[in-house]
């Protein structure tokens, strides 16, 4: 049974069971590296569908592939299943069950997306040339990332292009944007602990005062993008915790800070990494103080391929209408999907779901986020449209 881009009664039913589907998901969310139930539900649909599953793949990923009836590349198609450990705020029927854990950043969607491109692609092998591999991937959310797992199984070997779509509630529903080269940042978080001499709050002669030091430090270490960076190369250095002392009498004997560091390129990141060292270690110095570093190198940046880019303007405009789709801005959020795009070539794709009058307006990550589930047949048909447009360009070729 062959389905058509064009019959809609068709993809609003589709809409209907992916709806069903993001809502039993984000009644039962599970977090990074906890997606058990998730996956086991992903795999039954696609096995439901008549597709090759391959489980526990990276931990909790699932890998279904559709073989078409014509010979073609192997896409792959990815989406993120695991939810955030924050506690959900809405008060809608399908708020989440477990405590502590909710779905704040649209996985669940991603999730149903896929499922819905999966059962879209499996009632159309007979016109499918190639292989649709589609990649439900755990742990995005929480380093080392569910990616580096996914690549040291050898799931990307075989694959020539790779696409992701992020449901994103900043731009409207109804709208796409992407960009050629750097999209999102690399994050790398930072935790420093501030030794000194403590003592009596009176007599700060006898002491080395770690929380002088400390704040002495936050002030040092925003001067690193200020005057260590290349102002064209875009950085940021936040200090999100600082912590020290437990009485207002008492000069505390260690003072501790964390925080991260956004970069796009591996150079700027370089740089950001030594002169926070050397920043860190100069400072506390000065202050009698000692320091210790730990420093951790989180997702690389998400970097588009600029080929794979242009085809998400040429396939995107037919599927948002012409004025709906535009160049995406950097972003300073990371993505571990910056992993694929470093071994094949590929493209990461936001598709719109915001909307007000849905009351879908509050940021990812906040405990009342939602998404204009709409915002999921638009994706479908982006993913099919990269898809099928990536295997005939290959195919002529």
């Amino acid at each position: 049974m062959t389905q058509h881009l064009t019959d809609k009664s068709w993809f609003d039913q589709l809409q209907a069971h992916m709806v069903e589907w993001r809502r039993y998901l984000h009644k039962n969310p599970e977090i990074s590296f906890q997606e058990n139930n998730t996956a086991a539900f992903v795999a039954d649909k696609l096995e439901s569908w008549g597709i090759e599953v391959r489980r526990q793949v990276g931990g909790h990923g699932v890998v279904g592939t559709i073989r078409g009836a014509k010979p073609g590349p192997v896409v792959m198609l990815r989406a993120d299943m695991d939810a955030l450990p924050i506690q959900d705020e809405k008060e809608c029927e399908y708020r989440s069950s477990v405590d502590g854990a909710m779905h704040a950043c649209g996985h669940d969607g991603h999730t149903s997306v896929l499922l819905g491109t999966a059962y879209y692609f499996s009632l159309n092998r007979d016109e499918l040339a190639g292989e649709i591999r589609l990649l439900f991937q755990p742990a995005e959310e929480l380093l080392p990332g569910g990616a580096v797992n996914v690549i040291k199984e050898g799931e990307l070997e075989g694959v020539d292009v790779i696409y992701g779509i992020h449901l994103w509630t900043p731009f409207p529903v109804g709208t796409a944007a992407s960009c050629a080269g750097p999209l999102m940042a690399a994050a790398d978080d930072f935790y420093i602990e501030i030794t000194g001499k403590g003592g009596h709050g009176g007599m700060p002669q006898s002491t080395h005062d770690s929380v002088v030091a400390g704040s002495a430090l936050v002030m040092q270490l925003q001067s690193i993008v200020s005057r260590s960076v290349d102002p064209l190369r875009p950085a940021v250095l936040t200090v999100g915790t600082i912590q020290g002392g437990f009485a207002q009498n008492v000069i505390a004997e260690t003072c501790r800070l964390s925080g991260t560091v956004r970069t796009f390129d591996e150079e700027t990141r370089t740089v950001m990494k030594e002169r926070l060292h050397e920043v860190t270690e100069l400072t506390a110095a000065t202050y009698g103080t000692t320091a210790k570093i730990r420093y951790i190198m989180g997702y690389p940046p998400v970097v588009n391929d600029a080929y794979e880019a242009s085809r998400f303007f040429k396939e995107a405009r037919p599927v948002f209408g012409e004025g709906n789709v535009k160049e995406a801005s950097k972003l300073m959020p990371a993505e571990d999907f910056a992993y694929y795009l470093e071994r094949v070539p590929g493209c990461f794709m936001f598709v719109g779901a915001g909307n007000p009058a849905k009351n879908a307006v509050y940021p990812h990550h906040h405990p009342k986020f939602d998404f204009d589930e709409d915002a999921m047949i638009h994706a479908v048909r982006l993913f099919i449209a990269m898809s099928t447009g990536y295997a005939a360009e290959r195919n002529v070729g």
